[in-house]
């Protein structure tokens, strides 16, 4: 019953509304990025701080827009068009597949927390172990290739630091962020989770839960309805918690 609310819920809302809000997350990080890569860094403050984070957050929602493109959420009643999405949020995140992603976190939903699960490092909880053992599943020589192709390319017509600190510094650190907030807590603990997700959640607190990571942080709630977009998994947590 409460799937079908679910499903219900996520038919209420307009067909068109997922491309909106992808549209708002790419054109952002053209925008921003664009806007970083040309200012002179001799005259600038603290403030370079706020743009690192910034890029590094609008970074993650490229990353979400293209996991939500996988659930065929962001243009469901066109899947041709949420997948051509999806592989563009995929390559402007420093070259990703999206060919390779999409089955593999097909089967992070369907054996959670079990040697099948791609996303899984059963060998240790420790941090560092498991993010380095997520990258080697994820990241390949291609994709390192073209991202160095493409640097040397920008630089001769960007300067060099602009792009390392704007272009290079936040994708990788939204790669920790997706990690640690998508993967590493909610689905830490091999034997903590009494539930078919083998995940847990983040308490109730909308505005932390998009700032650490689109509201990915309810982690059970994406589980339990993952065709729901993440501008809309806040109403699956107040729904959860009655």
């Amino acid at each position: 019953m409460q799937s079908q609310r679910r499903n219900m819920d996520n038919q209420a809302y307009s067909p068109y509304a997922g491309i909106w809000v992808g549209f708002a997350v790419i054109s952002l990080w053209f925008l921003v990025l664009g806007y970083l890569l040309s200012v002179d860094l001799s005259e600038t403050g603290p403030w370079i701080y706020l743009g690192v984070l910034i890029q590094t957050h609008l970074y993650t929602g490229l990353f979400i827009t293209a996991h939500d493109a996988m659930h065929g959420s962001v243009f469901p009643s066109n899947l041709k068009m949420n997948h051509i999405i999806g592989r563009l949020c995929t390559t402007l995140f420093m070259f990703n597949s999206y060919k390779i992603l999409k089955p593999k976190h097909y089967l992070h939903h369907r054996f959670a927390g079990t040697d099948r699960d791609p996303d899984y490092f059963k060998k240790s909880a420790n941090f560092f172990r498991w993010y380095f053992d997520f990258l080697k599943e994820y990241v390949s020589i291609k994709q390192i290739i073209l991202a160095a192709i493409t640097f040397n390319v920008l630089k001769l017509f960007i300067p060099q630091t602009n792009l390392i600190i704007f272009w290079i510094i936040p994708s990788f650190l939204s790669t920790l962020q997706l990690f640690y907030f998508g993967t590493y807590v909610p689905h830490m603990g091999e034997h903590d989770h009494d539930n078919p997700h083998k995940s847990t959640t983040l308490p109730k607190n909308h505005v932390w839960a998009f700032l650490s990571c689109y509201f990915f942080g309810y982690h059970y709630e994406h589980h339990d309805s993952p065709t729901t977009p993440w501008w809309r998994l806040w109403r699956v947590k107040e729904e959860s918690i009655g």
